[in-house]
C-alpha cells in the first residue's frame, strides 16, 4: 500500500515509529569484514587492531615441546667433538658454528671416539705418554653424603681415545648410588670388576706415564695408588685456571664451559667425557703446564730411567695400606 493511500491516523503512526527507530550501529574499522573465496567471513585486521606478539622459543620449548626442542637451541660442543676438532686444526668458533645446534648427535657421527662402556683395557688404542683419568664414586656407610667408594674408572690418551673403562665393585655396602650424578645403578655394578683387578690394571697403565687429572689426588686415593708427583699434571691446581674461581679450586664443569666452551656434567656424569675434557684443558695450556712444572721440579728426566725405588714409593697397594674412606669429591 502506498503511503498516500493510508489514513491520516496511520500516516501519523508510521512517522512516529520511524522517528523512534534507533540509528544504525556504526562499525569500527577493526570490525570490517573481509569476504573470502569460500564464503567465510573474518575480521579484517587493520593498523589499529591489536596484534599478538609471538611467544619466545624458550617459553614454547619449556611448556610444549619438551626435550626434543633442545635440539633447536644452540649448545656448546661435547668434549669428544672438541678433541676431534683440535686434532684436525678446526677453530673452536667454526666448530660451534657447524655443530652448535646439535652437537650431541654430530659428535657421534664425526668424531673417531667410540665409547665401549665397561670394556676394561682397550685392545686397539695405544696409551702413549700422556693419559687422563677420571673416576665416579658412590656413597657408602651410614653417612653416604660424605663417605665415598670407587665405582668406575675411565682413562683416555692424548687424543681422547678410550684406553680403559671399568665399573668397580666397592668393598663397602653401598647406601647411595648417587645415580643422578654418578650414573651408577645396581644393574651396572652387577657387571663390575673387583677392586683388586681394576687397581692392578690401572697401576700397569700408570707406569712411566704423565698422568693428567682434575683433583687427581682424590682418584688416586680411591684406587689406593700413588704416582710420582713430577709426573702429574693437575688442572685444578694450574694457576691460570684457578683465576677462574678467584684463586680457589675450580670445578671441572666450570672450566670446561669458560675455557673450552664445551658442556659436560649436564646430568649423570660420564667419566670418559670428563677425562677427555681434562685432557683438553691440559692440551690448551700444555706449554705453560710444562714451564710451571720445570720451575718446581727441574727438567724432566727420562721416565724409563726412573728408579725402582721411586716407583715403589709412588705406588701404594691394598696389601700394604688399609683402604681409607674418603670424603665426597666436589666438582
Amino acid at each position: 500500500m502506498e503511503f498516500k493511500d493510508l489514513s491520516s491516523n496511520w500516516k501519523r503512526l508510521k512517522v512516529t515509529l520511524e522517528s523512534e527507530k534507533p540509528p544504525p550501529r556504526r562499525r569500527k574499522a577493526s570490525e570490517d569484514l573481509q569476504s573470502h573465496k569460500n564464503g567465510v567471513k573474518r575480521v579484517k585486521a587493520t593498523a589499529k587492531s591489536p596484534t599478538r606478539e609471538p611467544k619466545p622459543l624458550d617459553d614454547v620449548q619449556n611448556r610444549k615441546m619438551g626435550v626434543f626442542a633442545s635440539y633447536l637451541k644452540p649448545v656448546a660442543p661435547s668434549a669428544s667433538l672438541a678433541l676431534w676438532a683440535e686434532d684436525n686444526d678446526i677453530p673452536a668458533k667454526d666448530l660451534t658454528a657447524a655443530y652448535g645446534t646439535s652437537s650431541g648427535r654430530s659428535s657421534v657421527q664425526v668424531h673417531k671416539h667410540e665409547d665401549k662402556i665397561n670394556e676394561g683395557l682397550s685392545s686397539t688404542a695405544d696409551a702413549g705418554k700422556y693419559i687422563s683419568m677420571d673416576c665416579e664414586m658412590v656413597g657408602v656407610g651410614p653417612s653416604p653424603d660424605t663417605e665415598s667408594a670407587l665405582a668406575r674408572v675411565s682413562i683416555v690418551n692424548y687424543h681422547g681415545d678410550q684406553i680403559y673403562d671399568s665399573f668397580v665393585q666397592p668393598k663397602e655396602a653401598i647406601t647411595d648410588y648417587r645415580t643422578f650424578v654418578s650414573g651408577m645403578t645396581p644393574a651396572l655394578l652387577r657387571q663390575a670388576r673387583t677392586f683388586e683387578t681394576v687397581q692392578e690394571d690401572v697401576a700397569a697403565l700408570l707406569d712411566d706415564k704423565i698422568l693428567i687429572g682434575h683433583s687427581v689426588k682424590n682418584d688416586l686415593e680411591a684406587l689406593l695408588l700413588g704416582h710420582p708427583k713430577r709426573n702429574i699434571r693437575d688442572t685444578s691446581r694450574h694457576p691460570k685456571y684457578r683465576q677462574v674461581a678467584g684463586g680457589k679450586t675450580p670445578g671441572l664443569k666450570r672450566l670446561a664451559k669458560q675455557i673450552l666452551d664445551i658442556n659436560i656434567q649436564g646430568g649423570e656424569h660420564s667419566s670418559i667425557e670428563d677425562a677427555r675434557a681434562t685432557m683438553l684443558l691440559f692440551r690448551r695450556e700444555k706449554d705453560e703446564f710444562e714451564r710451571e712444572h720445570q720451575k718446581r721440579w727441574g727438567p724432566s728426566p727420562n721416565t724409563n730411567n726412573s728408579s725402582a725405588a721411586d716407583k715403589d714409593r709412588a705406588r701404594v697397594t691394598a696389601t700394604t695400606k688399609k683402604k681409607k674412606k674418603k670424603k665426597t669429591r666436589k666438582r
